[in-house]
């Protein structure tokens, strides 16, 4: 027999799956007293919705709404929906990822899985209770309308439990912690870590940066439940934060969410233009402006476009670069007369996922030269071979440069194998293949480095938008040191171009006019 509570329940169960025209229609034609009850209902949907469309029920909807805002909603539905993620967030200060990240955010997740283990770190204790502190105040003031309660023998700022629910024997709640401290007996099913480093003093000490990554992978990592995702917020202080030594030991393993100030890169995740605001109705271009001129380039950088820039010591000055530098439009506006590929690959036929330089650079008719591409990363020899000429498609280059050295005989037979592979697939649209030129990557590695670096210093090179890794690389080497990939494929790609005698390796040895026109 159907009882009252049970037609009611399968009545709303119903209505919560009618499109959201339909369920106004439905409002429509309500007695009042029943659209009282679906009010009710409307409510705890729009409280399921999102960490956002909580935050505005709860708040009479003075909590505020952005499209990055929106991202971060995503991620937390997505892990709430059972996917077992590893998200980045990096974000300008200001903008609101702490707020919804770790407040909203792990509120909602509380009320989407009572019986889940939340666990949030900070660079400081203090910061971490704050956030648990805040929680465990929402829970205590909005229970009846989250549906559920804080348990009364457990309610502590850095650690409080749930009320388990109705016949189940597990307990969720929240714990919280600064960063490197102990977290024995601990465990979480949403790990998130917001801000590992108090600043800049602390994200530029060695020490303190082998700390954070030591204590992230023996006690962070450790604690995880079967299937627990992980979220890492942070503004980047340094090129080897936390976030850069996660991207350089597992990038696969994440997915980043990067949102710059001011967004300068045509894949920008919110498909804003270059230039364009990240929150234009808080921040917009003249105060953006003004804030870059008040804390300086290398802050800038660092904390409002997440592109943390070494400090410079070597042969190459950064003002050689940022000072040349053009964008992808005014680039369109140049007719190259020679595009080079250049590749710096690990020695040997190793199938491992070695790091490999693959750096594109151009040259027009005025001896300028361009770098246009940096397509460096980790890649087995059955993948850097095709990525190789897949860039030299791209580009429609004149000429690969190989190292002929330290496995570089077998550079070449690489390149031409997977070259032949493409063309049999189509990919190569009839072009012909590249000039194979071989180089000895090792040898007089000064005498090749600081030529080009004086180019740079005439404003005769001029980097296509930012190549942050590789602009890393050049400003912090120093001669005697060995020399990393993206700088070594960039060494050989300018050389290349800079060379007179290579002239003859360009336009005048193929029919095909690759080099007519181009755009």
């Amino acid at each position: 027999m159907t009882t009252a509570p049970d037609r009611r329940d399968s009545l709303a169960s119903h209505y919560r799956s009618l499109p959201a025209e339909q369920r106004r229609r439905v409002i429509a034609r309500a007695r009042p007293e029943t659209r009282i009850k679906l009010a009710r209902i409307e409510r705890q949907m729009a409280m399921d919705r999102s960490p956002g469309s909580l935050a505005a029920v709860l708040t009479g909807g003075r909590e505020k709404q952005a499209a990055h805002l929106d991202m971060i909603d995503s991620a937390f539905r997505r892990i709430a929906a059972g996917e077992r993620l590893q998200i980045m967030l990096t974000c300008p200060p200001r903008h609101g990822k702490s707020q919804r990240a770790s407040r909203w955010g792990p509120l909602w997740y509380l009320r989407r899985h009572p019986e889940h283990r939340v666990m949030i770190a900070c660079y400081g204790a203090d910061l971490a209770d704050d956030h648990g502190r805040w929680v465990r105040d929402q829970l205590k003031e909005y229970s009846p309308a989250l549906g559920i309660k804080l348990h009364p023998a457990s309610h502590a700022a850095n650690r409080f439990d749930l009320e388990q629910r109705r016949g189940s024997s597990v307990r969720g709640g929240m714990v919280t912690a600064g960063v490197g401290g102990a977290l024995n007996g601990k465990g979480y099913n949403l790990g998130i870590i917001d801000d590992p480093f108090k600043g800049h003093d602390d994200a530029a000490s060695p020490a303190q940066r082998e700390r954070i990554w030591e204590w992230y992978r023996s006690v962070f990592f450790t604690r995880r439940a079967p299937g627990a995702s992980l979220i890492l917020i942070n503004t980047r202080w340094h090129e080897d934060d936390l976030s850069g030594r996660l991207l350089k030991h597992e990038p696969h393993r994440w997915l980043q969410i990067d949102l710059p100030a001011l967004a300068d890169s045509p894949h920008d995740p919110l498909h804003r233009s270059i230039g364009d605001p990240l929150w234009p109705e808080q921040y917009d271009l003249d105060e953006l402006t003004d804030i870059r001129e008040s804390v300086g380039e290398r802050v800038w950088y660092a904390l409002y476009q997440q592109k943390p820039r070494p400090l410079e010591g070597g042969v190459w000055k950064w003002a050689w670069i940022t000072n040349h530098r053009i964008t992808p439009e005014a680039w369109r506006g140049i007719d190259p007369t020679r595009v080079v590929v250049a590749v710096d690959h690990a020695g040997g036929d190793t199938m491992r996922n070695d790091e490999v330089g693959l750096v594109c650079a151009a040259k027009d008719n005025e001896g300028h030269m361009y770098v246009l591409d940096d397509r460096s990363r980790s890649m087995g020899a059955d993948t850097w071979g095709t990525e190789v000429c897949r860039l030299a498609i791209e580009r429609q280059a004149d000429a690969i440069i190989v190292e002929k050295n330290f496995g570089g005989d077998m550079a070449s037979q690489i390149v031409t194998q997977a070259w032949r592979e493409l063309e049999r697939e189509g990919e190569t649209t009839r072009m012909l293949m590249p000039a194979i030129i071989e180089v000895h990557a090792k040898q007089g590695k000064r005498l090749r480095a600081e030529p080009i670096a004086q180019l740079y210093k005439q404003g005769k090179v001029h980097h296509v938008d930012e190549h942050v890794e590789l602009e890393g690389q050049l400003v912090t080497w120093i001669p005697g040191m060995d020399s990393p990939d993206r700088m070594d494929a960039a060494v050989h790609a300018l050389t290349e171009l800079a060379d007179p005698a290579a002239a003859a390796t360009g336009t005048g040895s193929y029919n095909d006019q690759r080099l007519a026109g181009r755009r």
